[in-house]
């Protein structure tokens, strides 16, 4: 199909920078538009650059002033946890605004950034996650039930407007050359905190294989809901062990009971839910996307740890 005009939510973003790129080299894509409030720090040419604030601006007069066919939406807040009311403007009532917009505009395909935490931790989750599995979401992880929410509302839209198409990325833990986050701070000290009982698996994906998916998406890629993560995964254990540093496996209690006391003192940001954020990781299965979506990750997630650590090279201990 030719003569995609794409744009994307959050293109000046880690993610969205990179997905502007892909679409701007595609033969098959007309037009790029970076939709975002803050400038990509290097736009490629023949990319058009639209402040906007998912949250406030006329997201529906901008799809149709740039006649635009597709939507990549990637607008979120980066680090969740800070500002749990932006976070639901930002995720939920945007993407409420952007599908609405999408309706409105006459958009064909619309393409959401969501995540392996639209599963939720729970104990009850399979050893592997797979599309067909509910999307529960966590009340106590707002990131987590802001996902859920987005999910249930693009389930809706499937109902109310077929004629708008959906690929729906239920992500993993997405690592590239300049990634710090929540789950990457874990690596940063002398000793990984492990919970007893439990591997703490991790899925990883390199942030090139997760906008190469958003490429096929954008332009021919099948319509769906996919899991998009490398292949295997990794327990903290097999991490310390390559990170050349010692797993403390703490009790759950103990764990729940220090965090609850360091959050009442102002110590930690975190509390007792931190531990079923590690005890109850959401493992992807990415069968679907390789062999229904087309297209398989170039790096497996113990890959992409490696690259993560090449280019972070001082996370592991030498010798």
């Amino acid at each position: 199909m030719t003569g995609r005009r794409a744009l994307v939510t959050g293109g000046a973003g880690f993610l969205g920078s990179r997905v502007i790129h892909a679409l701007a080299a595609h033969p098959e894509v007309d037009a790029v538009v970076a939709a975002d409030v803050r400038r990509p720090h290097e736009r490629p040419e023949g990319v058009v650059f639209a402040s906007c604030d998912v949250t406030a601006d006329d997201v529906a007069g901008l799809l149709t002033r740039h006649r635009i066919d597709v939507v990549v939406h990637l607008a979120a807040i980066v680090d969740p946890g800070r500002d749990v009311a932006r976070e639901y403007r930002v995720d939920v009532a945007g993407s409420r605004r952007v599908i609405d917009a999408c309706v409105t505009a006459g958009v064909r395909r619309l393409v959401v950034s969501s995540s392996g935490a639209a599963y939720g931790y729970h104990p009850d989750n399979p050893a592997w996650l797979r599309e067909t599995d509910p999307v529960r979401g966590n009340d106590a992880f707002p990131y987590s039930r802001h996902k859920r929410l987005v999910e249930e509302m693009l389930a809706d839209a499937r109902t109310a407007h077929p004629e708008l198409e959906q690929v729906v990325f239920r992500i993993g833990t997405i690592l590239g050359p300049t990634v710090r986050n929540q789950i990457t701070a874990l690596w940063d000290g002398r000793l990984l905190l492990g919970i007893r009982g439990s591997d703490s698996p991790f899925v990883f994906v390199w942030v090139d294989d997760v906008a190469a998916a958003m490429l096929r998406a954008a332009t021919d890629g099948p319509t769906g809901v996919y899991n998009v993560a490398g292949s295997g995964r990794l327990t903290v254990h097999e991490i310390g062990e390559r990170l050349g540093k010692p797993v403390v496996a703490v009790p759950a209690g103990v764990l729940e009971t220090a965090l609850r006391a360091g959050r009442a003192l102002h110590l930690t940001d975190h509390g007792p839910e931190q531990v079923r954020f590690l005890r109850y990781r959401p493992v992807l299965a990415n069968d679907a996307l390789i062999r229904d979506f087309g297209y398989t990750p170039r790096m497996t997630s113990a890959e992409a740890f490696e690259a993560y650590l090449a280019a972070h090279p001082g996370v592991a201990r030498r010798g």
